[in-house]
């Protein structure tokens, strides 16, 4: 029996065992959220932050200066609600650099702080969690043992819940560094799927941006959307950063709302006092004096960031940007216009987005650049569209729509499509294009057949060419907002060297994903 044990353990070991996924406290840590819904406890201060993730509990009843020494990051500290010093040097730990940061404070004993100390409280900007339960210390401890976490955080309003995207994210990340994923890969080589699903392309973006790290500058270092995707590629090593701002208004920021960047892992330019501002400007007036461009307008542009971060790219000093998530597109791209310039074989920039439907991933062009692009123009978009969608894993069945499919419609605006689509299929006769064809013939099989029966595109179109941006821009919206699905864009193409843009209402979810397609982009450029 023995025998057969050891030779079933050695069998499960060798071919079955994909690896062990270790312990990670912050899984099995509870959002204070989490402890509010479940303890019942009131919320007196920092509604805001009640995200804040609990990985330590701490019981404050000694003189202060002995209990700062004691507290450890993301502890929530439980204290008697008498205890003003206690609760006024907590809060001023977290604030100050030197110690770390705290989930909240836990009010014990049905006691809160008088009004003295309360008025200073509310008179703080955005400060901690500061709950309050009647029960005393020791129960209010033996409670916390009790409260559960979960990856989906109930009753997160009245009407809604929220997924906890940083939990998810952490146990990918432990599988992927802790499974042998070419073993795995054996094991289920067999399963068949089609095409790719939004997860699977999402997850794709990371992992080819890991693959061959780049270096990404980032102007607006002042938003915390973008401090917090910048902690979320360099915690998982996806990229090098830059960011570009004063250091110590940067550091105030990531503070005030517990980001966790370390900013020893990146490097950090204040364009004003950069070592390299002048070599900029110079450079910058040698590109544009024909234009008119003076040396002393040219120190000028180069402290705005947008200028700065482009520069950047320009001299290889960093191999991509992501801006936009503050400044508009115009001020965003208008330095990359000017001297990064387009591709020798591209006479437009133009964009796409990558829209990922419940079961497939197709690729919208262009809704966000050219207003009205010719048939020279729009021919190009479609080629510059098809190997955006190739660099990405999709492989390019090219749509170029109208309001009419094949040769049953008449007008200019299709007559238009018509040519454009010939021009393409000239140029790149390698790729799969068709054209004008109407949308759902595009994307429905059983329509495609029926009014273009012979079409190699028709019904399962992945690049979709919109004929002009009035018409692109409403239908990925009406498509994102109707459908739900997820829309990751506007990605620039036809740049020298990549620059892209984001929407000033992007989530920190846009701003990975838009760093991660730069990255790619700088790969293949």
């Amino acid at each position: 029996m023995a025998k057969f044990k050891t030779a079933l353990e050695q069998k499960f070991s060798s071919d079955y065992l994909l690896g062990t996924i270790p312990y990670a406290p912050k899984l099995s840590s509870p959002r204070v959220r989490e402890i509010v819904q479940q303890l019942d406890a009131e919320v007196l201060y920092g509604h805001n932050r009640l995200d804040n993730l609990a990985v330590n509990y701490a019981i404050a009843a000694m003189q202060l200066e002995h209990a700062v020494t004691r507290l450890k990051e993301n502890t929530l500290v439980i204290t008697p609600g008498d205890r003003s010093d206690i609760i006024l040097g907590l809060l001023q730990a977290h604030q100050s650099v030197k110690y770390p940061h705290l989930a909240g404070i836990l009010l014990s004993g049905d006691l809160q702080p008088p009004e003295p100390i309360r008025k200073l409280i509310d008179g703080l900007y955005d400060p901690l969690p500061i709950l309050s339960l009647s029960v005393d210390t020791y129960e209010t401890s033996e409670l916390l043992k009790q409260v559960k976490t979960s990856l989906v955080v109930r009753n997160y309003t009245p009407l809604t819940e929220k997924v906890d995207r940083d939990k998810i994210t952490l146990s990918i990340q432990l599988f992927d560094e802790s499974i042998d994923l070419s073993k795995l890969e054996q094991q289920i080589k067999t399963i068949k799927a089609k095409g790719i699903t939004p997860k699977m392309f999402t997850y794709n973006l990371l992992q080819q941006a890991k693959s061959q790290k780049q270096h990404i500058v980032l102007p607006e270092a002042k938003e915390v959307r973008i401090l917090q995707a910048a902690a979320f590629m360099i915690e998982r090593e996806l990229v090098n950063i830059t960011l570009l701002g004063n250091i110590a208004k940067i550091e105030q920021i990531i503070k005030q709302n517990n980001i966790a960047l370390n900013l020893s892992q990146l490097q950090i330019i204040d364009p004003a006092t950069a070592e390299n501002f002048e070599s900029y400007a110079d450079q910058l007036y040698q590109l544009r004096k024909h234009k008119g461009l003076t040396l002393e307008v040219a120190r000028e542009y180069m402290l705005d960031v947008s200028y700065f971060g482009t520069m950047m790219v320009y001299l290889g000093d960093a191999d991509g940007m992501v801006s936009g998530a503050v400044h508009t597109t115009q001020h965003t791209l208008r330095p990359a216009l000017q001297f990064i310039k387009t591709k020798p074989d591209c006479s437009i920039v133009s964009s796409v987005f990558f829209m990922c439907l419940e079961d497939r991933v197709l690729v919208y062009g262009d809704c966000a650049v050219n207003p009205n692009p010719n048939a020279e123009q729009l021919a190009e978009i479609a080629i510059s569209s098809a190997d955006t969608a190739t660099a990405f894993g999709i492989e390019p069945k090219v749509a170029l729509l109208s309001y009419s499919s094949g040769s049953s419609g008449q007008g200019e605006e299709v007559e238009k499509v018509r040519n454009a689509t010939a021009i393409a299929k000239t140029r790149r006769p390698d790729l799969k294009i068709e054209g004008p064809i109407q949308y759902d013939a595009a994307v429905d099989l059983t329509v495609g057949s029926q009014k273009m029966p012979n079409s190699q595109v028709a019904g399962q179109a992945s690049v979709l060419i919109f004929p002009e941006l009035n018409t692109g821009n409403n239908t990925y919206k009406a498509v994102q907002r109707e459908t739900g699905a997820l829309a990751i864009g506007p990605v620039l193409q036809g740049l020298k060297k990549p620059v892209n843009d984001l929407s000033r209402g992007c989530t920190v979810d846009d701003i990975i994903n838009t760093i991660a397609i730069t990255a790619i982009q700088t790969q293949r450029s």
